[in-house]
């Protein structure tokens, strides 16, 4: 499995990402908005629930490491959970990478690949407050906002609100 895009490459995660992955996880800059730093246990359990192979009858992420087609070069990694039929999608971009547009380029791949293979119609994603790059993402992706529950997450002993995207076919 692999799908492209004009400059990335996504392909599911493998052993050989592991030091990656973890890069992603214990970065502040790329955490700040998404969650606390995990304990490296807790890293560690992710990328192992993430490496098992993936079919639309998976009840576990589908975890696609994200690199530029030219250079081979990690960018990030993209996903989604499958459940009643719709897919929340999730992704972590290294710092290095902000503000090139990788995420929206991989997302719209992401989307694109799951309504032709899987028939997916459906997806969300949560966004803690304050996360206003991924929520233009999700946006240019054509997501809409469709609700917000406040205080419903805690980040640094402060609590944010979640704000619940959607997209439809």
């Amino acid at each position: 499995m692999e799908i492209i895009s004009e400059r990335l490459k996504m392909r599911p995660l493998s052993l050989s990402d592991r030091e990656f992955f973890e890069s992603l996880y214990t970065d502040p800059r790329v955490t700040q908005f998404c969650f606390d730093q995990p304990e490296p246990d807790e890293i560690e359990q992710k990328f192992q629930s993430r490496l098992y192979p993936w079919n639309s009858d998976s009840e576990h992420w589908l975890c696609l490491l994200i690199s530029q087609k030219n250079s081979g070069e990690p960018v990030g990694i993209t996903g989604f959970f499958l459940q009643d039929g719709i897919a929340e999608v999730g992704f972590l971009l290294s710092a290095a990478h902000h503000g090139r547009q990788f995420g929206t380029e991989s997302l719209k791949a992401l989307i694109q690949w799951t309504v032709e293979t899987c028939e997916i119609t459906a997806f969300q994603a949560v966004v803690t407050e304050g996360n206003i790059a991924s929520e233009r993402v999700l946006e240019k992706c054509g997501f809409e906002l469709t609700e917000v529950e406040p205080d419903a997450y805690m980040i640094g002993g402060k609590l944010y609100a979640d704000h619940l995207y959607t997209l439809i076919f």
